[in-house]
Protein backbone atom coordinates (compact mmCIF):
# COMPACT_ATOMS: atom_id res chain seq x y z
CA UNK A 1 0.00 0.00 0.00
CA UNK A 2 1.63 3.33 -1.20
CA UNK A 3 1.71 6.49 1.29
CA UNK A 4 -1.35 7.90 -0.56
CA UNK A 5 -3.07 5.04 -0.24
CA UNK A 6 -2.39 4.58 3.34
CA UNK A 7 -3.46 8.54 4.04
CA UNK A 8 -6.66 8.20 2.34
CA UNK A 9 -7.54 4.94 4.36
CA UNK A 10 -6.57 6.84 7.54
CA UNK A 11 -8.55 9.95 6.32
CA UNK A 12 -11.90 7.33 5.36
CA UNK A 13 -11.29 5.91 9.38
CA UNK A 14 -11.16 9.18 10.71
CA UNK A 15 -14.70 10.95 8.73
CA UNK A 16 -16.41 7.09 9.97
CA UNK A 17 -15.36 7.52 13.67
CA UNK A 18 -16.50 11.31 13.05
CA UNK A 19 -20.34 10.47 11.43
CA UNK A 20 -20.55 7.37 13.74
CA UNK A 21 -19.70 9.44 16.90
CA UNK A 22 -22.34 12.27 15.62
CA UNK A 23 -24.99 9.99 14.75
CA UNK A 24 -24.67 7.87 18.22
CA UNK A 25 -25.29 11.31 19.91
CA UNK A 26 -27.98 11.90 17.88
CA UNK A 27 -29.71 8.42 19.66
CA UNK A 28 -28.51 8.61 22.32
CA UNK A 29 -30.06 12.81 23.24
CA UNK A 30 -33.39 11.40 21.75
CA UNK A 31 -33.30 14.14 18.39
CA UNK A 32 -34.35 11.53 16.22
CA UNK A 33 -37.39 9.92 16.20
CA UNK A 34 -38.50 6.19 16.27
CA UNK A 35 -39.38 5.02 12.67
CA UNK A 36 -37.66 7.87 11.09
CA UNK A 37 -35.70 6.71 7.89
CA UNK A 38 -33.09 8.43 5.87
CA UNK A 39 -30.81 7.66 2.87
CA UNK A 40 -26.82 7.06 3.11
CA UNK A 41 -26.81 9.64 0.34
CA UNK A 42 -28.94 11.98 2.28
CA UNK A 43 -26.50 11.39 5.38
CA UNK A 44 -23.54 11.94 3.80
CA UNK A 45 -24.82 14.91 2.07
CA UNK A 46 -25.71 16.17 5.39
CA UNK A 47 -22.07 15.20 7.08
CA UNK A 48 -20.08 16.30 4.45
CA UNK A 49 -18.84 13.12 3.54
CA UNK A 50 -18.71 10.74 0.87
CA UNK A 51 -20.87 7.45 1.24
CA UNK A 52 -17.97 5.33 2.32
CA UNK A 53 -17.63 6.35 5.61
CA UNK A 54 -21.70 6.99 6.01
CA UNK A 55 -21.99 2.81 5.52
CA UNK A 56 -19.05 2.30 7.91
CA UNK A 57 -20.96 4.63 10.49
CA UNK A 58 -24.08 2.87 9.63
CA UNK A 59 -23.15 -0.77 9.98
CA UNK A 60 -21.60 -0.18 13.19
CA UNK A 61 -24.93 1.33 14.91
CA UNK A 62 -26.98 -1.30 12.95
CA UNK A 63 -24.32 -4.02 14.94
CA UNK A 64 -25.47 -2.33 18.15
CA UNK A 65 -29.38 -2.31 17.73
CA UNK A 66 -29.27 1.43 17.09
CA UNK A 67 -30.65 1.49 13.48
CA UNK A 68 -31.88 -0.67 10.38
CA UNK A 69 -31.09 -1.30 7.13
CA UNK A 70 -33.89 -2.04 5.54
CA UNK A 71 -34.74 -4.22 2.30
CA UNK A 72 -34.75 -1.15 -0.18
CA UNK A 73 -31.62 0.03 1.69
CA UNK A 74 -33.36 3.02 3.72
CA UNK A 75 -32.24 3.50 7.03
CA UNK A 76 -34.34 3.52 9.51
CA UNK A 77 -34.59 4.17 13.66
CA UNK A 78 -35.84 0.51 14.94
CA UNK A 79 -39.77 1.34 16.08
CA UNK A 80 -39.78 0.34 19.74
CA UNK A 81 -42.95 -1.53 20.87
CA UNK A 82 -44.53 -1.33 24.06
CA UNK A 83 -43.47 -4.80 25.09
CA UNK A 84 -39.60 -3.96 24.12
CA UNK A 85 -39.94 -0.68 26.12
CA UNK A 86 -41.20 -1.78 28.67
CA UNK A 87 -38.65 -4.45 29.13
CA UNK A 88 -35.85 -2.14 28.56
CA UNK A 89 -37.74 -0.02 31.65
CA UNK A 90 -37.03 -2.69 34.00
CA UNK A 91 -33.16 -3.17 32.55
CA UNK A 92 -32.49 0.00 33.01
CA UNK A 93 -33.95 0.53 36.39
CA UNK A 94 -31.64 -2.06 37.97
CA UNK A 95 -28.58 -0.67 36.10
CA UNK A 96 -29.07 3.06 35.87
CA UNK A 97 -30.68 2.29 39.73
CA UNK A 98 -27.14 0.44 40.38
CA UNK A 99 -24.66 2.93 38.93
CA UNK A 100 -26.06 5.95 40.47
CA UNK A 101 -25.82 3.65 44.20
CA UNK A 102 -22.21 3.08 43.28
CA UNK A 103 -21.42 6.78 42.10
CA UNK A 104 -22.70 7.99 44.90
CA UNK A 105 -19.98 6.49 47.21
CA UNK A 106 -17.06 7.43 44.71
CA UNK A 107 -18.49 10.82 43.23
CA UNK A 108 -15.81 13.31 43.78
CA UNK A 109 -17.39 16.53 44.77
CA UNK A 110 -16.47 18.47 41.45
CA UNK A 111 -18.72 15.58 40.03
CA UNK A 112 -21.35 16.17 42.07
CA UNK A 113 -21.32 19.82 41.26
CA UNK A 114 -21.05 19.33 37.63
CA UNK A 115 -24.28 16.91 37.81
CA UNK A 116 -26.00 19.84 39.82
CA UNK A 117 -25.18 22.21 36.86
CA UNK A 118 -26.43 19.69 34.72
CA UNK A 119 -30.24 19.90 36.72
CA UNK A 120 -30.04 23.24 36.60
CA UNK A 121 -29.57 23.55 33.24
CA UNK A 122 -32.61 21.63 32.55
CA UNK A 123 -34.87 22.97 35.06
CA UNK A 124 -33.99 26.46 34.01
CA UNK A 125 -35.14 25.50 30.46
CA UNK A 126 -38.01 22.89 30.98
CA UNK A 127 -39.59 26.26 33.04
CA UNK A 128 -39.58 28.62 30.47
CA UNK A 129 -42.95 29.78 28.90
CA UNK A 130 -41.90 28.34 25.36
CA UNK A 131 -39.52 25.50 26.61
CA UNK A 132 -36.86 24.23 23.77
CA UNK A 133 -37.24 20.66 23.85
CA UNK A 134 -33.51 19.81 22.53
CA UNK A 135 -31.90 22.09 25.19
CA UNK A 136 -33.89 20.17 27.79
CA UNK A 137 -33.22 16.72 26.88
CA UNK A 138 -29.25 17.48 26.35
CA UNK A 139 -29.28 18.09 29.98
CA UNK A 140 -31.12 15.48 30.60
CA UNK A 141 -28.77 13.38 28.80
CA UNK A 142 -25.61 15.05 30.38
CA UNK A 143 -27.11 14.97 34.07
CA UNK A 144 -27.54 10.76 33.36
CA UNK A 145 -24.14 10.44 31.92
CA UNK A 146 -22.90 12.45 34.56
CA UNK A 147 -23.87 10.65 37.32
CA UNK A 148 -23.34 6.85 35.72
CA UNK A 149 -19.48 8.15 34.81
CA UNK A 150 -19.15 9.15 38.32
CA UNK A 151 -19.16 5.50 39.44
CA UNK A 152 -15.95 4.75 37.66
CA UNK A 153 -16.88 1.40 35.83
CA UNK A 154 -16.30 1.91 32.61
CA UNK A 155 -18.13 -1.71 31.44
CA UNK A 156 -21.03 -0.91 33.11
CA UNK A 157 -20.94 2.30 31.29
CA UNK A 158 -21.01 0.87 28.22
CA UNK A 159 -23.81 -1.46 28.80
CA UNK A 160 -25.51 1.81 29.90
CA UNK A 161 -24.74 3.52 26.79
CA UNK A 162 -26.20 0.73 24.73
CA UNK A 163 -29.26 0.67 26.39
CA UNK A 164 -29.58 4.42 25.93
CA UNK A 165 -29.05 3.89 21.94
CA UNK A 166 -32.04 1.71 21.82
CA UNK A 167 -34.55 4.23 24.23
CA UNK A 168 -33.03 7.25 22.90
CA UNK A 169 -35.32 7.88 20.29
CA UNK A 170 -38.50 7.19 22.40
CA UNK A 171 -37.47 10.30 24.29
CA UNK A 172 -39.53 11.84 21.24
CA UNK A 173 -42.66 10.62 23.13
CA UNK A 174 -41.43 12.32 26.55
CA UNK A 175 -39.93 15.16 27.40
CA UNK A 176 -39.17 16.36 23.18
CA UNK A 177 -43.00 16.03 22.32
CA UNK A 178 -44.71 17.22 24.79
CA UNK A 179 -44.03 21.01 26.39
CA UNK A 180 -46.85 19.55 28.92
CA UNK A 181 -44.10 16.82 30.56
CA UNK A 182 -41.06 19.37 30.42
CA UNK A 183 -43.52 21.77 32.81
CA UNK A 184 -43.97 18.47 34.87
CA UNK A 185 -42.11 18.79 38.44
CA UNK A 186 -41.70 14.76 38.30
CA UNK A 187 -38.08 14.58 36.91
CA UNK A 188 -36.93 18.00 38.80
CA UNK A 189 -38.30 16.46 42.14
CA UNK A 190 -36.39 12.95 41.04
CA UNK A 191 -33.11 14.68 40.31
CA UNK A 192 -33.20 16.76 43.16
CA UNK A 193 -33.41 13.75 45.64
CA UNK A 194 -30.31 12.18 43.20
CA UNK A 195 -28.36 15.15 43.52
CA UNK A 196 -28.79 15.41 47.81
CA UNK A 197 -28.15 11.54 47.83
CA UNK A 198 -25.33 12.11 46.51
CA UNK A 199 -24.35 15.06 48.67
CA UNK A 200 -24.86 12.86 51.60
CA UNK A 201 -23.27 9.60 50.57
CA UNK A 202 -26.52 7.64 50.32
CA UNK A 203 -26.42 5.05 47.83
CA UNK A 204 -29.77 3.44 48.42
CA UNK A 205 -31.44 6.55 47.90
CA UNK A 206 -29.62 7.68 44.84
CA UNK A 207 -30.66 4.60 43.09
CA UNK A 208 -33.88 4.96 44.05
CA UNK A 209 -34.38 8.35 42.64
CA UNK A 210 -32.77 6.90 39.32
CA UNK A 211 -35.26 4.28 39.43
CA UNK A 212 -37.92 6.24 40.18
CA UNK A 213 -37.20 8.58 37.53
CA UNK A 214 -36.79 6.28 34.63
CA UNK A 215 -40.27 4.74 35.88
CA UNK A 216 -41.90 8.14 35.49
CA UNK A 217 -40.60 9.16 32.42
CA UNK A 218 -41.51 5.51 31.47
CA UNK A 219 -45.22 5.83 32.17
CA UNK A 220 -45.56 8.71 30.75
CA UNK A 221 -44.55 7.49 27.43
CA UNK A 222 -46.43 4.41 27.42
CA UNK A 223 -49.34 6.11 28.45
CA UNK A 224 -49.26 8.64 25.17
CA UNK A 225 -50.19 5.92 22.99
CA UNK A 226 -47.50 6.34 20.72
CA UNK A 227 -46.04 3.00 21.04
CA UNK A 228 -46.92 0.11 18.63
CA UNK A 229 -47.98 -3.50 20.10
CA UNK A 230 -45.60 -6.44 18.98
CA UNK A 231 -48.04 -7.79 16.45
CA UNK A 232 -48.30 -3.82 14.64
CA UNK A 233 -44.71 -3.48 14.30
CA UNK A 234 -44.40 -4.61 11.01
CA UNK A 235 -42.89 -2.85 7.81
CA UNK A 236 -45.40 -1.58 5.16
Amino acid sequence: MSVVEKVARISRVTLAERVYRDLRELLLAGQVAPGEKFTLRGLADATGTSSMPVREAVSRLAAEGALEVMPNRAIRVPIMTRERFMELRTIRMEIEGLAAEIAAGRATPAEIDEIARHQKAFEAESRKADPDGAVALKANKELHFATYRAAAMPALMQIIEGLWLQVGPVINFDLLASGRRLHAVEAHKHHARLIQAMRARDGKTARKAVADDIASAAEFILASGNLPGASDNEET
